[in-house]
């Protein structure tokens, strides 16, 4: 018999003679490495779970038109959101803003792309349906409320430019616009008539002309200011600036958030390696006598402490490894109970627990081997 293999099967005879001491101790590895990989998935995850939490405030980046540019285009909005990854950019809505009268009475219109609006302001809630195509409006609550207007009906807006010299002279354009939807926010959009880029080209008679286009992007504080840093490099015409009270918001509780998950990893590690020490020292006390006699037939202190801590250590590596399948599973649980979404799994955390598990048994050892290499032959020997 090989002595790798004569060598693993005395350790592992070893920790089967104890079965309820090594259970134990492997049970403190487990629950150790469980919390390890479980917190250290959701650590690495929670940035893109909180993210997407976040981008329900609504958006995160703005473009304007550059202090010295004669106004915003849809080229280049286009051209400035191509510098953000497809896979960052959660939603895209440009914005033009018109006064218009409905009755007679002063309403302020929004041309937009109506599926990047969803995309962007998740929060909003519509009575009806959203747009889908030309000659179709949404209302605010208080345009609503206003002109007692609903989901089915119409309404006839009229632009007068305000550039003309005698405004009351100038034939107002009118275009009609069927009711979807009725949109409640509780802010400023309930005061607004929502229609289509298009139809805003056709009522206004101007087109490709914007006044501000709002950005759901996501990623932390640190991503979007590179990106909003590109964006002024590559597209002057464009002003990029961050919604800080999203993008703070979003950055304090992610740090606050991953100091918890950091710390509680931290304790339970620590607990883990006082659970698994107590029960070696329990395992030297036992075998004192069996120490004491092998060091009088000759055995040195290196074998006594390659046997113990290989013991420790398979007990590490098995705990590791069972570990490691409990986190994910762990995680997989909080992402979807927390988030409601299904969290990544990532690969390198296998091994990485494995090691961190070996790594803080092997630290755990440490005591209870030097209280065994400290036997006294004689004294066991004579029944002291």
């Amino acid at each position: 018999m090989k002595r790798q293999q004569m060598y693993f099967r005395m350790i592992s005879a070893s920790l089967l003679r104890r079965r309820s001491r090594m259970l134990v101790a492997l049970l403190a590895v487990t629950i150790g490495a469980t919390i390890l990989s479980g917190l250290v998935t959701i650590y690495y995850d929670v940035p893109r779970q909180m993210g997407a939490q976040f981008r329900s405030y609504g958006a995160n980046m703005i473009f304007t038109a550059a202090a010295d540019s004669d106004g915003l285009t849809t080229d280049q909005v286009e051209r400035a959101s191509a510098l953000i990854d497809a896979e960052d950019l959660v939603g895209l809505a440009p914005y033009r803003y018109e006064s218009v009268r409905i009755n007679e009475r002063p309403v302020i219109a929004a041309g937009t792309d109506m599926a990047g609006a969803q995309s962007t302001s998740p929060y909003w809630f519509v009575t009806g349906e959203w747009p889908s195509g030309d000659g179709e409006a949404l209302i605010g609550k208080a345009v609503s409320n206003t002109y007692r207007l609903g989901p089915g009906d119409t309404l006839t807006a009229q632009y007068v430019p305000e550039h003309a010299a005698d405004a009351e002279e100038v034939e107002p354009i009118e275009r009609t616009f069927k009711v979807t939807g009725v949109l409640d926010t509780g802010g400023s959009e309930e005061e607004y008539l929502f229609i289509s880029l298009a139809d805003m080209a056709a009522l206004t008679g101007v087109d490709d002309r914007l006044d501000v286009a709002e950005l759901s992007v996501s990623g932390g504080q640190p991503k979007l200011e590179e990106y909003a840093e590109a964006i002024a490099a590559g597209v002057p015409e464009v002003t990029p600036r961050l919604v800080k009270r999203v993008t703070q918001s979003e950055n304090t509780v992610l740090k606050k958030l991953q100091a918890l998950v950091l710390l509680v990893t931290v304790i339970v590690l620590l607990l883990t390696m006082i659970c698994v020490s107590t029960t070696m020292m329990a395992v030297v006390s036992e075998r004192r006598k069996e120490i004491g006699l092998r060091k009088a037939l000759g055995a040195s202190d290196n074998s006594i402490i390659m046997e113990f801590m290989g013991e420790g250590l398979l007990l590490g590596g098995i705990g590791g490894l069972l570990g490691s399948g409990l986190g994910f599973a762990f995680a997989q649980m909080v992402s979807r109970n927390v988030f409601n979404s299904s969290i990544t799994f990532q690969p390198l955390l296998l091994p990485a627990t494995i090691v961190v598990s070996i790594l803080v048994t092997g630290l755990a050892c440490l005591s209870p081997v030097r209280s065994a290499t400290d036997v006294d032959p004689a004294l066991v020997l004579k029944g002291e």
